[in-house]
């Protein structure tokens, strides 16, 4: 049995990406995993990185406390072996809401210089508009990787991997586009 933690990035409702993740949570408690989640439009999770957070990252203030939501996510990522994120695509990246908890969350001491987070593996699984072929076409589905994958996950798993949940799959889970 693994602990997941799952960063869910979708102001709500009913739809295509909440059906995958209902169905991705259905599948990890069938399989006897336990999960935990950062529903971060549903607990109004902040973005911006703040100047005194700006200040703590730069090394202008290297021994600034990291804020209490921050650490509470740290502590949920921690515990995980294994890190999904389920959001929608968005202009080719996620919600701005998920690249702030990255701004916010991938912490001096914690994400990087060292690296203290790690997972064993992380899973990025994304609602888009368009199959994964007209989206690797246009080389949208290339940059999407890389940028989640390579620069945001990195060495902290090194075992990642992306899926585009298109609108088909979406369908076949029951969903409402």
């Amino acid at each position: 049995m693994s602990l997941v933690h799952i960063v869910y990035a979708h102001p709500g409702g009913p739809g295509q990406t909440r059906a995958v993740l209902d169905a991705f949570v259905a599948g990890l408690t069938a399989a006897g995993h336990a999960h935990t989640l950062s529903d971060l439009y549903a607990k109004g999770f902040r973005p911006e990185l703040s100047a005194a957070e700006l200040a703590r990252e730069s090394g202008r203030a290297p021994g600034a406390p990291v804020p209490e939501d921050v650490a509470a996510e740290h502590a949920l990522l921690a515990a995980a072996e294994v890190w999904a994120f389920v959001y929608p695509v968005w202009w080719a990246d996620c919600p701005a809401i998920l690249k702030g908890w990255f701004d916010r969350v991938w912490t001096v001491g914690d994400a990087y210089k060292p690296v203290r987070l790690t997972a064993r593996r992380a899973l990025v699984l994304c609602t888009a508009g368009y199959d994964a072929e007209k989206l690797t076409a246009s080389g949208v589905l290339p940059a999407m990787r890389t940028v989640m994958l390579t620069d945001r996950l990195g060495d902290r798993a090194p075992d990642k991997d992306l899926h585009v949940c298109d609108p088909d799959l979406a369908r076949s889970l029951g969903a409402s586009i």
